[in-house]
């Protein structure tokens, strides 16, 4: 049929095609619009501060707002879905609904910037929780490549076509590097796979009860259940925590450790304030601080966290400055341990043991800058920072945290890649791609599937105009800037001026030497998670200083696909002992 006539002219869509579009705008705004009203009921009685009203009318606004906008795409959804192809007329109220719709636009913009300048007013002096909040309310909504002329289904085309464009450069034999190890690295190694494949439980152990039963779905609360409902009173003011019912008997199942060996154990969680755990590890004879990683809405906004911050450390560092949430939630740990004598009372007990500090993503960051702030008071600490973010410390820091930060990174883990700079590549990389393919963005996404799902040779799917090279992808064009929308901050980032980063946004690197398990190749995509095979080595930060993108980089991200793969690699090694290739040599990808 016709396409659709608004503002004067004819437009290259149909009253029908607005299903699936409508559908999944309408997924999104329902849970956003949900997850405002719990935050609104939540923290509406802790609005009663300077400017807590202000804050107070914007949430109702917004959630006004924001069910007004579900009531018109759930119009446009039904209307899109009545008659046929050949019989539009019970789709002639659509054009009323899109310019209804496209109103809404403008309030919905209005709002979200009020919203900024209300709370970066210093009038409001509500709690940093309900303040931190609201603000994610509006990062959420001002998304990351709102400054694109883009729309969801060209962005999927742009990760597509970087993915098969990607893995074209990574089976280039001219891409890759080989280089020798000495026996005495190999052997260090593997004495740092076996103790990550120690600590790992600890780093587990801190999400408490839910990883235990996502990972146990089977047996995990036949397990736990009767810890649930015991009275473990004294047990739990022994160890000075709170009231920890599953989490505790999930923390002793994963751990193998008794109740008595922990010596504080703290589910508290606040923005900047993370869960963590302190237990005496007899077996390695040490004392093990484990951190938890991202699990609430707190947890999240103190990842948003991400300008930097100067460090007030006593070591002879130059440029000590770190992810400014990360390094709050450091902060906070390193008083509870220190001011509450945690530490003391610790080391009173086992005062040969050697302190190690762990933990998993946001709480990986957080144990590598407690360990770094603890370095001076107890020179033998070590770290073992599961899949932690790349954007966490200053150069100089990377550097010095060499000597007692181990990093473990699975696959193409997206977080040990992610950084404000990095995001920024990202989108250069999604814009120059779309700018430089002459494909019909339907075979792009078909086709893109089909090698997901299959496999295949990535030179069969182009990514680049007919009839060009691979240096014509590094030429800036008009079409690429044709993408941005003018007078946007990125709009001029593809002329040949050289830019500078935000100061409040310097590159950051990942902590200490980094072991990276890499997928062993296989054909097609017949390789899941269960049946994946993994190897080690020793990485360079270098290697991760572009998101790579792929079918896993969030899967391996997950600490149980994480745990999985180095269970298979220590298994490995410690079997294959007269392996012609184990200590030959590594291969990396330039």
């Amino acid at each position: 049929m016709p396409g659709m006539v608004l503002f004067g002219r004819r437009w290259a869509i149909a009253s029908d095609d607005l299903v699936f579009p409508g559908a999944f705008e309408l997924f999104l705004r329902v849970v956003w619009w949900i997850g405002i009203l719990i935050l609104y009921l939540k923290q509406k009685g802790k609005l009663n501060c300077v400017g807590g009203a202000l804050l107070n009318s914007y949430l109702i606004v917004l959630i006004i707002l924001l069910a007004v906008i579900i009531c018109v795409i759930s119009a446009v959804v039904y209307v899109s879905m009545k008659g046929t192809i050949c019989n539009p007329g019970p789709r002639k109220s659509m054009p009323k609904l899109i310019y209804i719709r496209l109103a809404l636009f403008l309030p919905e913009m209005v709002w979200a910037s009020l919203g900024v300048a209300w709370i970066a007013d210093s009038g409001v002096h509500c709690d940093k929780t309900v303040v931190n909040a609201i603000i994610a309310t509006v990062i959420v909504r001002c998304s990351y490549i709102t400054d694109t002329d883009l729309v969801p289904s060209d962005i999927a085309a742009g990760l597509t076509l970087l993915h098969q464009q990607q893995d074209k450069k990574i089976k280039d034999p001219e891409e890759v590097v080989c280089h020798f190890l000495e026996a005495s690295q190999e052997s260090d190694l593997d004495t740092e796979l076996e103790n990550c494949h120690h600590y790992v439980q600890f780093a587990a152990a801190a999400y408490g009860w839910p990883l235990y039963i996502y990972r146990n779905p089977l047996t995990g609360f036949c397990k736990i259940g009767c810890d649930c409902c015991r009275n473990r009173t004294a047990e739990f003011e022994f160890i000075g925590g709170d009231n920890l019912t599953c989490h505790f008997g999930s923390i002793l199942h994963t751990t193998g450790l008794q109740y008595r060996d922990f010596i504080h154990i703290s589910f508290h969680d606040k923005v900047f304030e993370l869960p963590f755990l302190v237990a005496l590890d007899h077996r390695k004879e040490t004392i093990v601080v484990a951190v938890r990683g991202t699990m609430s809405l707190q947890d999240i906004l103190t990842d948003l966290s991400a300008e930097s911050e100067s460090l007030n450390l006593e070591c002879e560092v130059q440029d000590c400055f770190a992810h400014k949430g990360i390094s709050q939630a450091a902060k906070y740990v390193y008083q509870r341990l220190i001011n509450d004598g945690i530490l003391s009372q610790a080391f009173s007990i086992a005062p040969e043991y050697q302190l190690v500090l762990v933990g998993h993503s946001l709480g990986a960051g957080a144990a590598s800058l407690l360990a770094i702030m603890l370095k001076n008071s107890y020179p033998e600490v070590k770290c073992y920072a599961f899949s932690p973010p790349r954007g966490l410390l200053s150069k100089s820091l990377s550097e010095y945290s060499k000597s007692f930060i181990i990093s473990l990174v699975l696959g193409k883990d997206v977080i040990p890649r992610l950084s404000v700079t990095n995001l920024e590549d990202l989108k250069r990389r999604i814009l120059r791609v779309i700018a430089h393919c002459n494909k019909p963005k339907y075979k792009i996404l078909l086709r893109g599937c089909w090698y997901e799902l299959f496999g295949g040779d990535p030179d069969n799917f182009p990514t680049e105009l007919e009839g060009g090279n691979q240096e014509d992808l590094t030429q800036p064009l008009l079409g690429e800037q044709s993408l941005l929308i003018h007078g946007s901050p990125s709009y001029n980032f593809f002329d040949d001026s050289p830019r500078e980063s935000p100061t409040r946004y310097p590159h950051l690197y990942p902590p200490g030497r980094i072991i990276h398990l890499v997928e062993d190749d296989c054909s097609g995509r017949s390789c899941c998670c269960s049946t994946s095979r993994y190897s080690a080595r020793w990485a360079t930060e270098a290697e991760f200083s572009k998101i790579l993108i792929g079918p896993k980089m969030l899967t391996d991200h997950m600490p149980d696909i994480l745990i999985r793969a180095l269970d298979h690699v220590v298994s490995e090694r410690s079997t294959c002992i007269s392996c012609p290739t184990q200590g030959d040599f590594n291969t990396n990808v330039a």
